[in-house]
């Protein structure tokens, strides 16, 4: 790979892998959401897409699972008790997928001078394609008693290969705490 190309690629997946997740929530207005006091998890309490195993693992899976329920802990829902079905029904989605980027690099061109005197070169563009993965973790929170969506958050990041296990964990910890944050909703 080119130096410059590397340079690229690595300026392109620092920039997006510094950038908080964009949270993205969604509600059902019309619930009250002061009345969910206990949660369980829907079967499967986590999903993958796609279902490749490079994805699907059950480390993965425990992180996500003990990143939920600390944090629900945390907003007051308490995990339903012997095995009962909660007011809440909890389902995780994990979604990765492959993207492109064109990235240009203007080379040349008009320059300006000491003493205001121009010069100028030949000009070139070079168009570079950078493939990179997003993950998407998704959060759906859904009635007990009539199965509907009442809550949804999700956030879209990019995934940076070679990440320790504890990494994986913290930005997961992270990631989860950022969409439970306004959880419950406070304006209707």
């Amino acid at each position: 790979m080119p130096l410059s190309r590397a340079l690229c690629l690595t300026v392109a997946l620092l920039v997006a892998g510094c950038s908080t997740p964009r949270i993205e929530q969604d509600y059902d207005v019309s619930r009250d959401f002061a009345a969910y006091r206990s949660w369980s998890w829907q079967a499967p309490a986590v999903r993958y897409s796609p279902d490749d195993p490079r994805v699907a693992s059950d480390l993965t899976e425990q992180r996500i699972r003990s990143a939920v329920s600390d944090q629900l802990d945390r907003h007051g829902l308490r995990p339903a008790a012997g095995g009962a079905s909660g007011d809440l029904k909890v389902q995780a989605w994990l979604i990765v997928d492959d993207r492109q980027q064109q990235v240009n690099t203007n080379y040349g061109g008009y320059w300006g001078g000491y003493w205001g005197s121009p010069w100028a070169g030949p000009a070139y563009t070079e168009t570079r394609t950078v493939d990179y993965r997003v993950a998407t973790l998704q959060l759906d929170l859904l009635d007990g008693r009539d199965g509907k969506l009442v809550w949804r958050a999700s956030a879209e990041q990019v995934l940076r290969p070679g990440q320790a296990p504890a990494q994986r964990d913290a930005e997961i910890r992270q990631t989860v705490a950022r969409l439970l944050a306004q959880y419950p909703p406070r304006g209707r």
